[in-house]
């Protein structure tokens, strides 16, 4: 199962490779985001639990373990979903949730990683998956890859080129994941 919320690239690599075909569902928050078109445009199942739709956080995140569970999904990949899932989803799925960070964590936390790195003028970053926890990016790391910081990039060129490390990570690990059961 994939959450995402916005245009879907990270989801359209998943839907143009092999793990295609264990893909159960695609959920978001939002009702009009691409990510969703792009996967009834492959036939997948999508779904939408929009915090508008409840009074608070915690009631939300109560409804949308209410349409995972639904689902029954080995694995859940949060690709671009851009909200903080909440104790009780984390505690049902824990160790089952993996997220992508443009970032190398523990550096540049948050939603901001590029831009975080920029700032920092370090000279590489990268992109990583992890487990998803309690904390914001702090879960444990699967995998990361290096991306070089070049002289004259700018917040949309270095995410880019972090953003083409980042779908071929993805799909990497979840072509081990289905194959083995597990990221190694």
């Amino acid at each position: 199962m994939v959450l995402a919320s916005g245009s879907g690239t990270l989801l359209q690599a998943v839907l143009d490779s092999p793990v295609l075909s264990s893909l159960v569902a695609v959920g978001s928050d939002v009702p009009d985001c691409t990510a969703l078109a792009r996967a009834t445009s492959a036939g997948i199942d999508t779904f939408v639990v929009s915090p508008a739709s409840f009074p608070d956080r915690a009631s939300w995140n109560e409804g949308l373990l209410s349409v995972l569970s639904s689902f029954s999904p080995d694995l859940i990949v949060s690709a671009g979903f851009m909200r903080i899932l909440g104790p009780s989803v984390i505690s049902a799925y824990r160790g089952r949730i993996i997220n992508t960070h443009p970032a190398l964590l523990p550096l540049f936390p948050g939603a901001h990683g590029v831009r975080d790195a920029l700032a920092a003028g370090v000279t590489e970053t990268g992109t990583t998956l992890h487990y998803v926890d309690e904390g914001v990016d702090t879960g444990e790391i699967i995998s990361q890859r290096v991306v070089p910081v070049l002289d004259g990039d700018d917040e949309a060129s270095l995410h880019e080129r972090i953003k083409t490390e980042e779908r071929d990570l993805l799909v990497s690990a979840l072509e081990t994941f289905v194959a083995t059961g597990t990221f190694i």
